[in-house]
């Protein structure tokens, strides 16, 4: 046994962790003892860190959400076009349904609804209302991480497939995992699907800086609550007052960066293990890269994927790209840098 999995099996028995919430365990544990410290965004997003985000995305600062929502709307005929009758479509992270409702209006024929979110709780809640409001169709939610493999619902095994992946989450991989996750995401839809996907773009530092660093403090909770979410879930007792929300834009990587930093040097009681923190020491929670149509094109076809159409609001904040899925994906990968072309 390594001294790792030693250390995740102290956890799990000190708080009587089993499944996810060993996973969990074993994800902060390697996380917070790597050289830089990390922490996995997906965590973001238990019942709190849900709402918190459903918070961040009506602040004045915070375009993305309102942006890719005016574009949606404008395009749902075009888009309701794009899914073959009495198809199935499959939402790789399903937050709010505000997008989805848009896309379900105009899609008349559609069979089936399939979000597939980490966040069981959130996620059954949200398709409860989407049943009550969409009554024709077929609401099967999955609860798994969208970014590995999982099993569609048998009712969907036959039916024609197509993708939905709204609000800049692919911003959130690095190049090479966003290329790793349309070849995911090619495999769940099947030769010849459309995958349509919301891309942030380049733009005035300004307008990225403020929308990560909100006046109201929202987004500086919506991190904290990981560190909150660690002490709920696997018994650590960190004082959440001794760290602080650092958002800023990387320009050289074209990403914005969310880290949250030790105020003081301080030591972490995890389980069985110690970790040290240096005054000013950041714990990296995620990364929100920001890419040009050229740039998230070139991604795309390394996926195999044909960029057939891309649609932008009329200052070009945020783009939402229509993905048709070649017969053969192309085996090149991307290079590290593709969203750096600004």
């Amino acid at each position: 046994m390594t001294a790792l999995a030693r250390h995740v099996t102290t956890v799990a028995e000190s708080t009587e962790l089993s499944g996810s919430s060993a996973s969990f365990a074993a994800d902060v544990i390697a996380g917070l003892t790597a050289t830089p410290k990390r922490l996995s965004p997906k965590y973001f997003y238990d019942r709190a860190g849900s709402e918190l985000f459903e918070r961040i995305t009506e602040l004045p600062e915070y375009y993305p959400t309102r942006t890719e929502t005016g574009i949606l709307t404008e395009r749902a005929r075009d888009i309701a076009k794009l899914i073959p009758e009495g198809a199935a479509l499959i939402e790789f992270g399903s937050g709010s349904s505000t997008k989805t409702r848009i896309v379900l209006h105009e899609t008349k024929s559609l069979a089936a609804y399939v979000p597939v979110d980490i966040s069981a709780e959130f996620l059954s809640q949200q398709a409860g209302t989407l049943r009550a409001d969409f009554p024709k169709i077929k609401m099967l939610p999955v609860a798994a991480d969208f970014s590995e493999p999982f099993e569609l619902p048998g009712a969907v095994q036959q039916l024609p497939r197509a993708g939905f992946f709204p609000g800049s989450t692919i911003g959130n991989f690095e190049p090479h995992e966003a290329c790793a996750f349309l070849r995911h995401a090619a495999r769940v839809l099947g030769h010849g699907a459309v995958l349509i996907v919301g891309v942030d773009l380049v733009k005035d530092t300004g307008v990225l800086q403020r929308a990560y660093n909100d006046k109201q403090g929202v987004t500086a909770a919506f991190n904290l609550n990981l560190l909150k979410r660690i002490n709920s879930e696997l018994g650590a007792k960190i004082d959440l007052d001794s760290f602080e929300h650092h958002a800023f834009f990387n320009r050289e990587r074209s990403r914005i960066e969310m880290h949250l930093a030790s105020l003081k040097r301080q030591r972490l009681k995890l389980g069985g293990e110690c970790i040290d923190f240096r005054a000013g020491e950041t714990i990296h929670t995620e990364n929100s890269y920001k890419y040009t149509v050229e740039s998230f094109g070139a991604l795309a076809r390394g996926a195999g994927f044909v960029q057939t159409a891309v649609w932008t609001d009329a200052r070009s904040y945020f783009s939402v790209h229509v993905l048709t899925l070649r017969e053969e994906p192309a085996p090149t990968r991307p290079r590290p840098d593709l969203a750096a072309v600004g």
